[in-house]
């Protein structure tokens, strides 16, 4: 029977709720209202003269093909981030879970990407993958790989993939370590003594019970990927070559800071906000369906 927590006054639940609607509104709908407010004014890169221009400034924005081009870079980018970086967590789990010997120095390695900031993560992996003296570059020569991500579109992307993923693997892999180990060992033991295999094992009874750690690790990465994502852009390839690897989160930073569209940047930024709202929604609505409480 649910119990239900009853207050003497009609004021105090508002008043203990108040420090957390505070930090809310000044965090999130204060900026978002600028955001929305600004996206629909043109204005000069000092701020001097501001018009009203409407809609205007999202016209011109899906008139772009450099825009349309975003969205298609964007869209491939967070479903490599977010589909790779689960999955991989998730193994990564299942060796930590049955590893009895050194399991310690295990975890505490595949912990360590968390700890690093994302422009230093970026740094690190460029120069892993320098064309001229970066050592995973020296051993694909020897296979027959020309590596230079700051002439090939592919690679680019490829090299902010696996900096992505690595950074946000860590993140995964203790929520995933976490669901593993509260699964009751019992039923393990029960089942492999009824003659199912690993896989069977897993596929029955750890991964279904895993599922709503992984329907939040799905809602986290992709949110990761839209917007967490731009320090290791900026630091591998600055959206290059050319703007292959501009993502959306990129080009509001590039047209606000660096091409100095006020207006534009900022209607990006909202065009974003609701991509992002609308595909957490989406995955509450239908995705969560499937996952076994």
């Amino acid at each position: 029977m649910e119990k239900r927590v009853l207050f003497r006054s009609g004021w105090l639940p508002w008043l203990l709720i108040a420090p957390q609607m505070a930090v809310i509104l000044v965090f999130f709908f204060w900026p978002a209202s600028q955001a929305i407010l600004q996206s629909m004014q043109a204005e000069d890169a000092f701020g001097t003269s501001t018009t009203f221009v409407g809609l205007e400034n999202f016209k011109t924005l899906f008139d772009d093909p450099a825009y349309i081009e975003s969205f298609k870079v964007t869209a491939i980018f967070s479903i490599l981030v977010a589909g790779i970086g689960i999955a991989l967590a998730m193994l990564l789990a299942i060796f930590a879970d049955r590893i009895l010997r050194g399991a310690l120095v295990y975890k505490t390695f595949l912990i360590i990407p968390y700890a690093v900031a994302p422009a230093i993560a970026g740094v690190l992996w460029v120069f892993m993958f320098s064309p001229s003296i970066g050592l995973v570059t020296y051993y694909l020569r020897f296979l027959g790989v020309d590596w230079n991500h700051f002439l090939n579109s592919n690679q680019a992307l490829t090299l902010i993939v696996a900096a992505s993923v690595w950074k946000q693997i860590s993140y995964n892999f203790l929520f995933f370590l976490a669901g593993l180990q509260s699964i009751p060992k019992a039923l393990i033991e029960a089942a492999s003594i009824d003659g199912a295999g690993p896989l069977r094992r897993f596929f029955d009874i750890q991964f279904p019970l895993l599922s709503p750690t992984t329907f939040f690790l799905l809602v986290m990465n992709v949110v990761y990927a839209f917007f967490d994502t731009f320090a290791i852009v900026h630091a591998t390839t600055e959206g290059g070559p050319g703007r292959d690897t501009s993502i959306l989160v990129y080009k509001v930073w590039h047209d606000g800071f660096k091409a100095l569209d006020l207006g534009g940047s900022a209607a990006q930024s909202v065009v974003l906000m609701v991509i992002v709202i609308a595909l957490t929604v989406i995955q509450f609505r239908y995705v969560e369906k499937k996952v076994q409480y």
